[in-house]
């Protein structure tokens, strides 16, 4: 199977690497030189564009961040439907919302290119990310292009069901970590307000199952020394993060209207990023 990859960037990159390490012939592209570089370095094949990536494969992944960035990748003059021979796969990493999925995917059959969804979710910075795909889209192209899916997620694939349900999935579940995190933030704030140790408040939270690994790990930046937290790198990243978060929480709201169901405690929380982020912006906090 010959394989590409688009948009190498926090998540993408980690992802890609995975491909030429499972012995896939793989084209890379990111407008940032960087990673390409680094990624040609581990053996695979540095592209020019979309378009050059799309030639070169049977079956291209996106993993950049925004519906408008999807769209850009895929359908632009320089995309990879510019390049894409009939028989393609697009698989669509990246967390936006379903009907993206569907625009996109009705461009591309005109071309006989398939595209499924299989949104990713993964620590990036444990040693090993262990990543998952939340795949959506038909069972037969998902069957086609399996080699590609195990090289990055193992056997960590989860059929979600049709075309954009791996968008829904993540989307949710998404939407359950950032709730988690609000409930972890104001436990922590109270416990320091009123000179409760962070420590013992993990371990009583540990001990009924009320605070999650997920939960304990977040808490992780309000034990930072205060001076680290404040730096501009530090800044820099958790912001980075923020944009992120907010931009899966507006998803989830937009899917909500869609859906005809009221999301009050996602319509808060979608203004606390800045707080639940730590990050130091007196506009936004």
């Amino acid at each position: 199977m010959k394989a590409g990859f688009v948009g190498l960037g926090y998540i993408g990159k980690p992802m890609a690497q995975r491909l030429p390490a499972a012995g896939i012939e793989t084209a890379v592209f990111d407008i940032a030189p960087a990673p390409v570089k680094e990624l040609a370095a581990g053996g695979a094949k540095a592209a020019t564009s979309a378009r050059e990536v799309a030639a070169a494969s049977e079956v291209v992944g996106v993993c950049v961040q925004t519906d408008e960035q999807v769209r850009t990748v895929v359908a632009s003059e320089d995309g990879i439907l510019e390049g894409a021979a009939p028989g393609l796969v697009i698989v669509i990493h990246s967390t936006i919302l379903p009907s993206t999925v569907e625009a996109m995917a009705a461009l591309a059959a005109k071309q006989g290119v398939d595209v499924v969804d299989a949104c990713v979710s993964g620590n990036v910075r444990a040693a090993d990310p262990m990543f998952k795909l939340f795949a959506g889209g038909d069972a037969g192209v998902l069957a086609r292009i399996e080699p590609y899916l195990r090289a990055i997620a193992a056997d960590r694939v989860i059929r979600t069901g049709l075309l954009g349900t791996g968008c829904k999935t993540k989307i949710c579940v998404n939407l359950i970590t950032y709730l988690q995190w609000t409930a972890a933030f104001e436990a922590a704030t109270l416990a320091r307000a009123v000179g409760l140790p962070l420590e013992t408040l993990e371990q009583a939270g540990r001990s009924n199952g009320q605070l999650t690994e997920l939960m304990i790990a977040y808490l992780g930046t309000h034990k930072m020394p205060e001076s680290m937290r404040k730096s501009e790198a530090m800044q820099h990243y958790l912001r980075t993060q923020m944009h992120v978060a907010e931009k899966d929480l507006a998803c989830a709201l937009q899917l909500a209207r869609e859906g005809g169901v009221a999301l009050p405690g996602t319509a808060l929380v979608s203004q606390l990023m800045a707080r639940i982020y730590t990050i130091e912006d007196p506009g936004r906090r």
